[in-house]
């Protein structure tokens, strides 16, 4: 089976306002002559258009969606909030929450983008694709069911869990996400439940400050159904594989779910405006390769990703080539245009030593 893709154009006419980087424009902040929030179309749309210039979008399976339709949202998201969106969206756009302002039609948008990730997750458990890339904005691992966060609107990956456990074609879903921003939308959405494990690989207090501890479990039926990895700034590719190998994977293992889901954001990568760590495309192509040796041996390789954060507009289409190429088996490579960076940049045995022994604390603490 093929290696779904799953985009559309209307997403990427998603407008984030008058800002500057994560600040409205006005008072002492001058204005940039193309304003707008770092969460812009430029690194979705330079991934798509690398794996079309390279030829592997020929061996994708190129694929639409429609929009996430009401009832789906509702399973997430209340009336108000949605009644709130649409009325401020026809209005010509505004904020509702935090770092989220949308121009016209932003409504639609959310919810097209959410659609993207409904089908692809659909598409994989109803056996029509081995796994899926959903090339999702804008993102929403931040979103709350009642508030917009963090440039993200509606809960994609929670909409798509809900709609299709509504149609009876999972029943335990597990989610890996590896932005480097905390996963606190998906986390609060399903904190108190024991059928969606949620797992947050994360720089510790970058966004949002207050959430992501590792002390964080769950509560009620969902007490140790979620597992926080707060690193410190810094870390980079062997942190990362250790941090998988040693805390996300067995707890993925240890749930055993029916379908793999990864919030995959790139800003974890060096080359970020919004984050502190030092993975590269190869840290995205191996953490990929476990996930996906991970699929195989706990629910029949089914994998979808759901694109997150990564705001490099030349480094994350180089990252997400890798995922894709990995995910396809395929052959077909865009080499690094850092390689060399990487290669000369000496490994710091302390602070590795270090990170290492707090993953050991941590896993102790999981147990």
């Amino acid at each position: 089976m093929a290696t779904g893709f799953f985009w559309d154009e209307t997403t990427f006419w998603h407008s984030g306002g008058n800002y500057v980087d994560i600040l409205p424009a006005g008072g002492l902040v001058q204005p940039k002559v193309a304003s707008g929030l770092p969460e812009t179309p430029e690194s979705k749309r330079r991934f798509k258009n690398l794996i079309e210039v390279t030829g592997l979008a020929a061996e994708l399976d190129m694929r639409g969606a429609t929009a996430a339709t009401d009832a789906e949202l509702l399973r997430v998201h209340p009336r108000s909030y949605l009644d709130a969106f649409k009325a401020l969206s026809d209005a010509g756009g505004g904020e509702l929450g935090y770092h989220t302002p949308f121009g016209p039609g932003g409504y639609e948008i959310a919810a097209q983008s959410a659609g993207l990730v409904v089908q692809a997750l659909r598409s994989v458990l109803s056996g029509e694709l081995q796994n899926a890339y959903a090339l999702t904005r804008p993102p929403g691992h931040h979103a709350l069911p009642d508030r917009p966060n963090g440039f993200c609107l509606f809960a994609n990956i929670a909409i798509a869990i809900e709609a299709a456990r509504a149609q009876g074609l999972a029943g335990r879903i597990a989610v890996i996400d590896w932005d480097v921003h905390h996963g606190n939308g998906t986390e609060a959405i399903f904190y108190d439940r024991d059928d969606v494990l949620t797992v947050s690989i994360h720089q510790d207090r970058n966004y949002p400050l207050d959430k992501g501890a590792a002390q964080d479990r769950g509560t009620g039926a969902g007490a140790g159904f979620n597992l926080n990895v707060p690193l410190p700034p810094g870390c980079g590719h062997n942190s990362y594989l250790e941090a998988m190998e040693r805390l996300a994977l067995p707890a993925v293992r240890a749930f055993a779910p029916d379908v793999l889901i990864i919030a995959c954001g790139f800003d974890a990568a060096a080359i970020d405006p919004l984050g502190r760590m030092m993975c590269h495309q190869a840290t995205y192509g191996a953490m990929t390769t476990q996930v996906m040796e991970l699929a195989a041996e706990v629910c029949d390789s089914r994998l979808v990703m759901a694109h997150e954060g990564g705001y490099s507009e030349v480094y994350v289409p180089f990252c997400g080539h890798e995922v894709l190429a990995t995910m396809a088996g395929s052959s077909i490579t865009a080499p690094d245009p850092f390689g060399e960076t990487w290669i000369l940049r000496q490994p710091n045995a302390e602070f590795d030593a270090f990170v290492s022994g707090l993953i050991t604390r941590m896993a102790e603490a999981a147990v």
